[in-house]
């Protein structure tokens, strides 16, 4: 495992690739991946925050960049409001997906139908937004972000929500059904895992011609609170050949992190995330069980991030100062990058979460 060497001098891009694989650093990023709810921030203005971008408030890292290209549907669906009352609206966004939402406040949505029922609307969606040269994946200023993201020293990220193979596919079908065909139609799931894994190596190709990848993300959310929601069996069978494979193509091409974002317990997938040869995992919630310390040190040469209990940041300074301290023995080494578990909830005051960033940049910095 690396450690944090003060005598380093190292720009954000080397800094996150290092911790990611464990080497020596200057010190342990200041960055999170995920921000705060919409509500959240209303309410951070509302107590005196002024600047519409949180980076430039609490001065974050750049850390990892998502490069702007569409490894998903293409066209997606349009978003459209179905219908609404005075309290719900229904609508249908641009996975196909059909929610019932609660309007004024982010919240959990109700789901009621998703866009792949049997094989025949996989035909048709494959078909009809799965095209790999579709001229709109490609931003029209595509060199021209390139050519940013190397003058920020960013860190390039491609993949992020909802692109992953249970994650892909939960969103497709729905997480029930999808857990119902894995037993009834296991010949559907492997086709579907199988296709999408070549569809995004022959993107990240097509990417690689014109700028080099330094991450791979892949979002999952199969876990809760008891675990994961399939057996490592499952795992094995269905998605690990896959994991391998994207691991093995970026192994050929220097492309050095590849992650998985999972909510919930995450304790019996680590060690199946280990053998597929994943390097980086997120973000270990505390409330499902995850301690991120004992993770660690049973899984020293996973990077993680995240662990931080973002309900603490709600009580009060003692409560904040606990959690910190909680987490402080992994800030002398290398492969953890502190931050909340989840995104920043509307119940954390802006002086609650001053506090806490400030004192995890003395903890980072000092």
């Amino acid at each position: 495992m690396g450690i944090v060497n003060r005598n380093l001098k190292l720009g954000n891009r080397e800094r996150m690739i290092r911790t990611c694989l464990n080497q020596d650093i200057d010190r342990i990023p200041l960055f999170f991946m995920q921000g705060a709810w919409v509500e959240t921030m209303a309410r951070w203005r509302k107590e005196g925050m002024k600047e519409e971008d949180w980076s430039e408030r609490f001065g974050f890292d750049i850390g990892f960049v998502n490069l702007p290209v569409n490894i998903g549907y293409c066209p997606g669906f349009e978003r459209v409001v179905l219908s609404e009352d005075d309290d719900t609206r229904t609508i249908r966004d641009e996975q196909g997906v059909t929610f019932v939402e609660k309007k004024g406040y982010t919240s959990i949505p109700r789901y009621i139908d998703y866009p792949v029922k049997t094989r025949e609307d996989w035909e048709l969606l494959k078909k009809e937004r799965l095209d790999l040269h579709s001229p709109e994946r490609f931003p029209d200023d595509w060199h021209e972000v390139i050519q940013k993201l190397k003058e920020q020293d960013a860190a390039i990220q491609i993949g992020t929500y909802p692109h992953g193979l249970f994650g892909t596919l939960r969103e497709m079908m729905g997480a029930e059904e999808l857990l119902i065909n894995f037993i009834d139609e296991p010949e559907l799931v492997h086709e579907i895992m199988d296709y999408l894994t070549d569809f995004w190596i022959a993107m990240y190709q097509m990417i690689l011609r014109d700028v080099q990848i330094d991450i791979i993300h892949i979002w999952e959310d199969m876990s809760g609170k008891q675990g994961s929601l399939i057996s490592p069996a499952m795992f094995r069978e269905f998605m690990m050949p896959n994991y391998k494979k994207i691991v093995s193509f970026a192994k050929e091409n220097d492309i050095p992190i590849i992650s998985v974002d999972t909510d919930g317990n995450v304790d019996g997938l680590m060690p199946l995330f280990e053998e597929s040869g994943i390097n980086f995992v997120l973000p270990f919630e505390v409330q499902a069980g995850c301690d991120v310390v004992a993770l660690k040190k049973q899984y020293p040469n996973i990077a993680m991030l995240g662990g931080y209990d973002k309900r603490a940041i709600a009580i009060d300074t003692a409560a904040i100062d606990h959690e910190l301290n909680r987490l402080r023995q992994l800030f002398d080494f290398s492969g953890y990058i502190p931050a909340p578990d989840h995104q920043i909830h509307p119940e954390v005051s802006y002086e609650n979460f001053c506090y806490f960033i400030e004192k995890l940049r003395k903890m980072i910095f000092t």
